[in-house]
């Protein structure tokens, strides 16, 4: 067996699991609101869910098309006016974040185990493969995170946890019984 290979494989696998994830946390805490709360910004330097969600779609598709071909920061794309204005519909900004993350999860699959160490270029500068996705990892799970607590603030008392509720840790706990000796 190659290991290389089969460490590359896991890799490749794990980043799939851990971006869906992402993208489900993100999902459910959206569910839980209503369209004007998608709009609601905390304060004048803030961000609002449509407006981040607007920016990752715009990073996804920017970053995940052509991407041995083009730089990830396409020229065409206009990065200032992700996070300006607000989206009209509910409808309108899950179809564009949906166009995103459709882009992104397309140019994932397509990537093997060769392709982890292949270049690519992102703001002229060049990054492997796997440092595009660890870069990728923490800029989308930064946002996520912030989706995540803008939701549950706009939620409040009516928010469902995505985890282990508060005070129900116990109950997840599975700790196996000691061997008798």
């Amino acid at each position: 067996m190659n290991t290389e290979f089969s460490l590359a494989e896991h890799y490749l696998e794990t980043v799939k699991k851990e971006f869906h994830k992402l993208k489900s946390l993100a999902d459910k805490s959206i569910a839980q609101l209503s369209g004007d709360d998608l709009n609601y910004i905390l304060d004048k330097e803030s961000n609002s869910i449509a407006i981040i969600m607007k920016h990752l779609a715009g990073n996804m598709v920017s970053r995940w098309t052509d991407i041995y071909t083009a730089d990830g920061e396409k020229l065409t794309r206009n990065r200032d006016s992700e996070f300006t204005g607000e989206y009209v519909s509910r409808e309108k900004i899950i179809e564009y974040w949906e166009r995103g993350w459709g882009r992104f999860f397309e140019t994932l699959d397509s990537l093997t185990a060769e392709d982890l160490l292949r270049e690519i270029t992102i703001r002229q500068e060049p990054h492997t493969l796997i440092q595009a996705l660890e870069r990728q990892t923490t800029h989308y799970g930064a946002h996520v995170g912030q989706i995540i607590l803008l939701a549950k603030h706009l939620a409040g008392e009516n928010w469902k946890t995505l985890s282990i509720p508060r005070g129900k840790s116990s109950e997840y706990l599975t700790i196996p019984p000691k061997p008798n000796n």
